[in-house]
């Protein structure tokens, strides 16, 4: 890890268009100077824009305070409330304009004005309060990617609740891990949602969590969007609609400190428990707002959409609260990007006059896959910006998307930025920054980042890698994680004694300061844009009653971007033939139930046991090399079974 080489030879560079350039909000000499500014003293920087941008019901007088760190607080003495930041604030002047495009898989479409989504996010607002919900408890969001998922987040906003979403893909267990941790007294999830052609039980597996744990919740709101038979539970759940239905459409915002907790959202890591990573109110809006503004050149006229669902950051800072405290047009889309063909993200973009369409590498090169006649078939002239979240994307898709979705001419913002950071942290800004397919460019003005050894020294040189960290705080970074502080400052800050933060990923800064992300330093796999810890997906494996251990690792996959191989040694004689067949479908399915269907191993191979040396350790770095299927360089002598290694290579019977 002390200087990691790059194997990229990336050298192509795309500079911003002249028209582009022209409508802009920044060019390269004002994007120059605003970098310079926060540089020079990063507080006071986020301190003027929080004064300038944010609107507060009790101004602050405290910029950042550094009396805990690592448990840094921004503004902390001021009061604003977040939905009424998003909603109220442009009531005035845009109340008319569409704030939510919504198309569902089967083609219906909804639009609500600022006016309407008010309304909305305010009855359901007084029905959470009618229950009994107040500011501090939390609140559980467990929907389809629809128009009331931002409804119901802005809703918890509007009386300080503090809402916590589980992707709707996520399993009956996956789901009661969450509501247990976070203690909720309510749940807010739908009949189910469609997705790929088929319906998505969420009551069902919202049913399944309760039964098996879950005793702090007290109601269960279901919202009807299938409209397919359901159990409802007497005295448990109410019906979305007949909670609203006599609720009037004003409520009072409540005003909550600036470092009361917006949300918690559970990421995987490197142990078996997801953590819930516990973000700010103030500091966590300024950063999606500002940075929503400065990576996507938000004007006026745009439609903007985010393919990313609301179960994932990206759904929180550039659905619901980034664009809309800009006061900018979202759309959100219910289904599967190839339903009922590979045309569907396209015809979107022609139908409702996308003007900015930001989505994951694993999108863009399942698109690119299905073949250029699809988006040939529409009109996507009034794109002007594209952009990728989720994972670095390689060269290859990085050209296609500019030619072929973009004409060679629209800017490709590519972004790096984690569940835990809140926010953008690096991207080019479109009119101000040359581009170079793979790399998200530079730090954004009032982020320092660095390159440093494994001794936390910085690499110097003009072709630095190693491990990337922050080395000043920012205002939407992640405030603890829910419940263990100790494991927050352990994970994020204790590597370096507290000096950095450590993004847990490898990089590579080129001659011209360029950074390239390189993958994970730890075990976290990426599989279609979505972070897994390997030890989740191990002790899903391990609870199946045949499974004696697991060991999980990544493979390149080329849509995915990686997929999950697991190594398997079982209970008993390692299953031949016919029984292993059976078997690998059947952990497969297993994985599926206890975590969810994106973390099934594509790969699943059975040996007699796991490479590890003598101290007990698995050899990670052996298995990856084999799941890769490349040629075992690395020393095997200190393994305390040397010959495993053909048996996991499949080469012995």
């Amino acid at each position: 890890m002390s200087n990691i080489e790059s194997v990229l030879t990336e050298k192509r560079v795309f500079p911003p268009d002249p028209a582009f350039v022209a409508k802009a909000r920044f060019n390269a000499d004002q994007l120059g100077a605003l970098r310079a500014e926060a540089a020079q003293d990063p507080a006071a920087f986020w301190t003027e824009l929080a004064r300038k941008e944010l609107g507060w019901q009790t101004p602050f007088t405290v910029g950042l305070d550094e009396t805990d760190a690592p448990n840094y607080r921004w503004f902390s003495d001021g009061k604003l409330n977040v939905s009424a930041n998003c909603i109220d604030r442009h009531l005035g002047e845009r109340g008319d304009q569409v704030a939510i495009r919504f198309e569902g898989e089967k083609g219906d479409v909804r639009l609500l004005t600022y006016k309407e989504l008010h309304a909305e996010v305010c009855k359901l607002a007084n029905a959470l309060t009618a229950l009994g919900v107040t500011k501090g408890d939390r609140v559980v969001i467990y929907l389809p990617h629809s128009a009331e998922a931002v409804i119901a987040m802005q809703a918890c906003a509007r009386i300080g609740a503090i809402h916590s979403v589980v992707f709707g893909g996520f399993s009956a267990a996956a789901l009661r891990d969450r509501i247990e941790d976070t203690g909720a007294r309510l749940l807010i999830t739908a009949d189910g949602g469609h997705r790929g052609g088929n319906i998505v039980e969420l009551k069902k597996a919202a049913d399944e969590a309760l039964a098996s744990g879950c005793k702090t919740i007290e109601k269960s709101i279901v919202l009807q969007r299938t409209g397919h038979d359901i159990a409802m539970q007497a005295g448990r759940d109410l019906w979305w609609h007949d909670v609203v239905a006599d609720q009037p459409p004003h409520s009072d915002p409540v005003w909550v400190e600036a470092e009361h907790p917006l949300f918690l959202l559970y990421t995987s890591g490197s142990t078996g428990k997801p953590k819930g990573i516990q973000h700010s109110s103030g500091g966590y809006l300024l950063g999606a707002m500002m940075t929503a503004r400065w990576v996507f050149d938000l004007q006026a006229g745009d439609v903007f959409w985010c393919t990313a669902d609301v179960g994932w950051i990206t759904g929180h800072s550039y659905v619901t609260y980034g664009p809309l405290a800009n006061g900018s047009t979202i759309l959100i889309y219910e289904g599967a990007p190839t339903v009922p063909d590979a045309g569907r993200f396209w015809k979107i973009c022609q139908d409702h006059g996308v003007t900015i369409f930001y989505t994951a590498p694993t999108a863009i090169r399942a698109l690119m896959k299905a073949g250029d006649e699809w988006p040939a078939q529409y009109d996507l002239s009034k794109l002007r910006l594209l952009g990728s979240v989720g994972e670095p994307i390689n060269p290859e898709a990085w050209m296609w998307y500019h030619r072929t979705i973009g004409g060679e001419k629209l800017p490709i913002v590519d972004t790096w930025w984690q569940t835990e950071t809140g926010a953008i942290m690096m991207s080019p800004v479109p009119g101000a920054t040359p581009t170079k397919p793979g790399s998200c460019t530079q730090p954004l003005p009032g982020i320092l980042a660095d390159v440093v050894d494994e001794a936390g020294n910085p690499v110097t040189g003009t072709e630095a890698g190693g491990y990337l960290v922050i080395t000043h705080p920012w205002p939407s970074m992640l405030r603890s994680i829910w419940g263990d502080n100790e494991r927050y400052i352990k994970t994020y800050w204790g590597q370096f004694n507290n000096k950095y933060y450590v993004a847990g990923d490898s990089t590579h800064r080129d001659a011209d300061g360029y950074y390239w992300i390189m993958g994970r330093v730890d075990d976290v796999l990426n599989v279609s844009g979505h972070r897994l810890g390997t030890m989740e997906v191990e002790s899903a494996l391990v609870s199946h009653p045949r499974v004696a251990e697991a060991a999980v690792v990544g493979r390149p996959h080329e849509v995915k971007g990686e997929s999950v191989f697991a190594f398997v040694t079982c209970k008993g004689a390692r299953p031949q033939g016919d029984d292993a067949t059976a078997l690998v479908k059947e952990l497969r399915d297993h994985v599926a139930k206890e975590i969810g269907a994106i973390a099934k191993p594509d790969d699943i191979r059975f040996a007699d046991n796991l490479p590890k040396t003598r101290s007990g350790k698995i050899m990670r770095r052996l298995l990856r090399a084999i799941a890769k299927g490349e040629e075992i360089t690395q020393d095997t002598s200190t393994l305390e079974n040397p010959g495993i290694v053909a048996q996991l290579q499949g080469r012995e019977g």
